[in-house]
C-alpha cells in the first residue's frame, strides 16, 4: 500500500480527533474547574454582596439621587461615604473610587470600580506589562496595577491613618471589580507592607475582596496573601484567565477582543505544568470562591 492511500485515513482521524476537541470544549463548563472545592461558608461569602453594591456606587455621580441602583438600592447610607475621587482627580492614574465608613459593619471600605471602556488610561494601566517586569514581595506583580495602587496609596495614606485612628475597632475592606479589582490586590498588599504608616500593627485588620480581578501577582504571593485577598470568580469568566501583558495592542491591526481571544487560546494550549513552573506567571489574587451553574452548555 502506497502512502498515498493512507492521506484519507489520517484526515479522517485528524477530523474525528478535531469534532472530539470541539465537544468537548461544547460540554466544558468552569464547574469543572471547582467541582473538588469546599463550599463556602455564610460567613465567609456574607460581605461579597454588600461589597459588590459598594462598588457599583462607585458609578454614580449622585449617591443621593442614584440613576442605576440595582434592585433595593445600593444598601449604604450617602452621608457616610467620606471622599470621592472621580477621573479627572485622579488624572487617569487609577480609576475613580470611593471611601465610606460602613459604621454598621464597622469596617472603613475603600472602593475602586472597574474598566471603562471608553477611557484610553484604564488600558493603558491593565495593558502596561511585561512577563517578569516587577518583582514585589519576593514575587512578580502587574507592572501598571502596581504603579497605580503605589498612587493611590501614596495619596490616600493620611485619609486612611486618621480614619483608623479615629475608628480603632474598625476593619480597613478594599474592594473592587475588574480592572479596580486588579488594584486593590495589590494596594492591599502594599498597605500590609507599609502598616507603620497607617498606624496598623496588627495585619488581620486588612481585608480585600476582589470580583473578577485581572491577574496580577505570581503564585507564591497569591498564595502567602490568601488569608487578606478573597477573589470571587463567575463561572466561565473572562478577565481572571486572560494574560494581561499586551502592551502592544492599541499598535496592532487586530482589535482588542481577537487579541485577547488568541491569548486565551495559547494559555487553552500550553500545557499546566509548563505554566506552573514559570515563577512569573501572574495568577487571580488570593483566595477564590467561584460561583458555578453546572450545567453543559450553560
Amino acid at each position: 500500500m502506497s502512502i498515498a492511500c493512507c492521506c484519507p485515513v489520517l484526515e479522517c482521524v485528524y477530523c474525528l480527533a478535531c469534532a472530539r476537541w470541539a465537544w468537548q470544549k461544547c460540554l466544558y463548563t468552569a464547574g469543572h474547574e471547582s467541582e473538588h472545592w469546599g463550599l463556602a461558608t455564610v460567613e465567609e461569602f456574607e460581605p461579597v454582596p454588600r461589597l459588590c453594591r459598594l462598588i457599583l456606587a462607585v458609578y454614580e455621580d449622585d449617591l443621593h439621587n442614584p440613576l442605576w441602583a440595582p434592585p433595593g438600592g445600593y444598601g449604604i447610607n450617602p452621608d457616610w461615604v467620606f471622599l470621592r475621587r472621580n477621573d479627572q482627580e485622579t488624572e487617569g492614574r487609577a480609576p475613580p473610587y470611593m471611601i465610606y465608613l460602613d459604621h454598621e459593619n464597622a469596617d472603613i471600605v475603600f472602593a475602586v470600580r472597574g474598566l471603562n471602556l471608553a477611557k484610553e488610561s484604564d488600558y493603558a494601566v491593565l495593558l502596561d506589562n511585561k512577563l517578569g517586569q516587577t518583582k514585589f514581595d519576593g514575587g512578580y506583580v502587574h507592572n501598571g496595577l502596581l504603579k497605580a495602587a503605589e498612587w493611590v496609596f501614596d495619596a490616600e495614606c493620611e485619609v486612611l491613618r486618621e480614619l483608623l485612628k479615629k475608628n480603632p475597632s474598625y476593619t480597613l475592606t478594599f474592594a473592587g471589580h475588574s480592572l479596580g479589582a486588579g488594584l486593590v490586590a495589590l494596594l492591599v498588599m502594599v498597605a500590609v507592607q507599609n502598616r507603620s504608616k497607617l498606624g496598623i500593627t496588627e495585619r488581620n485588620r486588612f481585608r480585600c475582596y476582589t470580583i473578577a480581578p485581572a491577574r496580577c501577582m505570581s503564585l507564591n504571593l497569591a498564595v502567602r496573601y490568601a488569608d487578606v485577598i478573597n477573589s470571587v470568580v463567575l463561572q466561565d469568566d473572562f478577565l481572571p484567565r486572560t494574560t494581561t501583558a499586551l502592551e502592544d495592542v492599541f499598535k496592532s491591526l487586530f482589535c482588542l477582543p481577537c487579541l485577547l481571544c488568541l491569548m486565551c487560546l495559547k494559555d487553552t494550549c500550553t500545557m499546566e505544568e509548563k505554566m506552573l513552573k514559570d515563577p512569573r506567571r501572574l495568577y487571580a489574587p488570593g483566595r477564590l470562591y467561584h460561583i458555578v451553574e453546572r450545567r453543559p452548555c450553560s
